[in-house]
């Protein structure tokens, strides 16, 4: 989806008080290691011997380092080389690379010193996208992905080099693998060549794949080892499984495979490539994979999926399909994206790199995503958008994901209201997000001119009216945020019902909560070290629309602390300063109020402008307006303003200042009195505090000037 706008499980069971409730918390449940189980293992180039230039880190979106796995990458001039060890048994690589836009070339390749006469293609002709109309976008997709066989079978601690043969090649990171051998045709079916296929890639094999899937209806298509082309996309395909040698060894070049709306299902596709030649995105146009509907009770396994727009864009029946096991790179836009209506599917163990939009994404239009999961899968440089998005539907599930290196104007994990379109169906029932471990995710947002946190609850264009049960999660080296909550539309709706527990939290940039919206999370058993800023940035937006409310479940450690101005952003690594004597405490900070009148809501006193006030209720005292300062605070005085235009009469307030530190509990620190506000002096009063407090409350009783409470600014100072 696009964008527009703005570990350690506990076992015990806790009892919190949020708001006056009493919630029980059930243990976090144990989880398994997080992410595929991959038939390769990656070697970052930073890691490699190199006679090149290693870049980065840097989390500057746009640029080769931001883009990079880890944030870094090795680059090289012609004749230049980076070297790796071969981390396992090996025959086969495939290399993430990028070279300038509009350059083509090739990479030598060495295998323990031996020069081999075959070369690795690289090219930009599918890098450099851009996309105008998604706001906040600048020119993406950097990299992309080769492989190549080997031809020879290589141990642990063989040495494999790359050198730029004619032209500069920026070089991530290698997967080395043993290829398995190509795999027999089954017993029975009916091969594509049969049909007048053409492995060589050269005739167009489309009629030949259609008369293939005809003809094995009930059965098996059988796509020899070769390279084949098709012109245009395959239709009417149901009860029938389509079957390659492997993906190393089939491989089927075209950019639409499968374009239809409707199937009665039972598809089987597995063990082949399915490589297009989509160099820009183009959202009007089919060029997927898989485009539409499988039919019930059907699966997508073993299958390299490369240079399309989506490898699944999936609508209508798609009940119980299963899709596993398949690596998802280079597509312009999502991965995969179940586009309402899905029903029992499961996407487990697979490998995503380098999308053009959310790598996974659950979109509930036109009808609800129902009871379907995003388990251990592995994603990595997703450069526009999300790792996995949740996009409304109900009982969903989150589970064992690892996800790495998102780049801009996403998170790592987002479960979301945001509609995009109507009819739409908000998150229900109950949205699971267990196990999973997020590294360098979160990103600045340019919409936003503020960051997006590495997993973030967006209540974008509605309310969280799901139970969101976030559970098991380790957060790493996240650039800004590592939780973060927000109306992303900026209007203010409320993300509740949300329980964090059992989090490990390594090494934030800025801060570990970041709440920016009304709403209420309880928090067990988060722990975080390394913190970069301060522990929790509460600042909800609009100013006044309402508090949210941090419930402590126990065992939290090591984020206590709160950013105390909500004028400005915390800068990644930069601390906590703490306000000066001089700094507003209550400025941008939530304000409620017993009753306000008309638009006079209690955010008007807390805004910083002087000109908009804040008025209780009519001809109802007693009235109060509490303010909560974030943290508690050594308050040494108040001050309290109306309007300073002559219109605004002389009159007296009768009120008290009232403290606590839990939002429950109230004393009195100054007690009622008169208080004289007059334009002739600026309608300001001075009340001199000593208490530390963190919800300051003013109670007040009385008005010879208007039957309601009124203030347009209150401020608290340290001195």
């Amino acid at each position: 989806m696009h964008r527009s706008l703005r570990s350690t499980s506990a076992t015990a069971t806790a009892v919190a008080l949020a708001a006056g409730t009493l919630v029980v918390l059930a243990p976090a449940p144990a989880h398994a290691a997080a992410g595929a189980t991959l038939p390769f293992t990656s070697v970052e180039a930073e890691s490699a011997s190199t006679t090149g230039t290693k870049i980065g880190p840097d989390h500057t979106q746009g640029t080769h380092a931001a883009e990079a796995s880890g944030r870094q990458a090795v680059r090289l001039n012609t004749g230049q080389r980076v070297e790796f060890t071969v981390p396992r048994a090996a025959d086969a690589v495939n290399v993430a690379y990028s070279v300038p836009d509009g350059r083509s070339g090739a990479l030598n390749v060495y295998v323990n010193g031996q020069k081999l006469a075959k070369t690795l293609p690289v090219t930009s002709e599918y890098s450099y996208v851009d996309t105008p109309w998604i706001a906040g976008s600048r020119t993406h997709h950097l990299y992309a992905n080769g492989r190549l066989l080997l031809g020879q079978n290589l141990q642990a601690g063989d040495k494999v080099a790359f050198e730029a043969a004619n032209v500069q090649v920026t070089v991530d990171v290698a997967d080395f693998e043993q290829a398995p051998a190509p795999a027999a045709a089954p017993s029975g079916a009916v091969s594509v060549t049969d049909k007048g296929a053409d492995p060589s890639g050269r005739g167009d094999s489309t009629q030949a794949f259609r008369e293939a899937i005809a003809a094995a209806r009930g059965g098996t298509v059988w796509i020899p080892p070769g390279e084949y082309r098709i012109t245009s996309s395959l239709n009417g395909v149901q009860n029938v499984t389509i079957q390659g040698a492997g993906h190393w060894h089939s491989v089927v070049r075209t950019s639409r495979f499968i374009d239809q709306q409707s199937s009665s299902g039972n598809v089987r596709i597995k063990d082949f490539a399915v490589i297009g030649e989509v160099t820009e995105r183009v959202d009007s146009s089919p060029d997927n994979f898989v485009n539409g509907s499988l039919g019930p009770n059907s699966s997508v396994s073993g299958m390299w999926l490369q240079h399309l727009k989506v490898g699944l864009w999936l609508t209508g029946n798609n009940d119980n399909l299963v899709v596993e096991n398949n690596r998802i790179l280079d597509t312009t836009a999502d991965g995969l994206n179940l586009n309402g209506n899905a029903r029992g599917v499961r996407v487990r163990n697979n490998f995503l790199r380098n999308q053009g939009d959310d790598a996974l994404a659950m979109w509930s239009l036109h009808a609800p995503d129902t009871d379907s999961s995003f388990e251990n899968n592995t994603i990595s440089q997703p450069n526009l958008a999300n790792g996995i998005a949740i996009y409304g539907g109900t009982d969903i599930t989150v589970r064992n994901n690892l996800i790495s290196d998102t780049n801009a104007l996403g998170s790592g994990i987002a479960i979301s209201n945001q509609k995009f379109l109507d009819p739409f169906h908000p998150l229900a029932g109950t949205i699971t997000v267990d196990g999973n471990t997020l590294v360098r995710t979160g990103a600045m947002n340019p919409n936003w001119n503020h960051p997006m946190g590495a997993l973030r609850v967006d209540s974008y264009d509605s309310a969280i009216e799901a139970q969101v049960r976030i559970t098991g999660t380790t957060i790493t080296d996240s650039p800004y945020s590592a939780f973060e909550f927000v109306s992303g539309s900026g209007r203010g709706h409320a993300a509740k019902n949300i329980t964090v527990d059992g989090a490990t939290v390594r090494g934030t940039g800025t801060v570990v909560v970041q709440a920016e919206t009304q709403g209420a999370a309880t928090f067990r058993n988060v722990t975080a070290t390394d913190v970069g800023a301060a522990g929790v940035y509460n600042c909800p937006y609009p100013a006044g629309s309402g508090t949210f409310t941090l419930t402590d479940g126990g065992g939290n450690s090591g984020w206590d602390s709160t950013w105390p101005d909500c004028s400005t952003w915390p800068e990644p690594g930069q601390g906590n300063p703490g306000p000066g004597p001089d700094h507003n405490l209550a400025q941008g900070r939530p304000a409620t109020a017993t009753g306000s009148q008309d638009v006079y809501t209690p955010g008007k006193a807390v805004d910083g402008d002087p000109n908009t006030y804040w008025e209780s209720a009519n001809h109802a005292f007693p009235q109060s307006l509490t303010v909560d300062l974030g943290s508690t605070r050594a308050v040494r005085r108040v001050v309290l303003k109306l309007p300073p235009q002559p219109a605004w009469q002389a009159r007296t307030q009768t009120l008290s200042v009232q403290g606590g530190t839990d939002g429950s509990a109230y004393s009195t620190v100054v007690a009622s009195k008169e208080y004289r506000f007059d334009p002739a002096t600026g309608n300001t009063v001075t009340i001199p505090v000593d208490a530390d407090l963190r919800y300051l409350r003013l109670h007040v009783t009385g008005n010879t000037g208007w039957p309601a409470g009124q203030f347009s600014e209150v401020e608290a100072y340290l001195s």
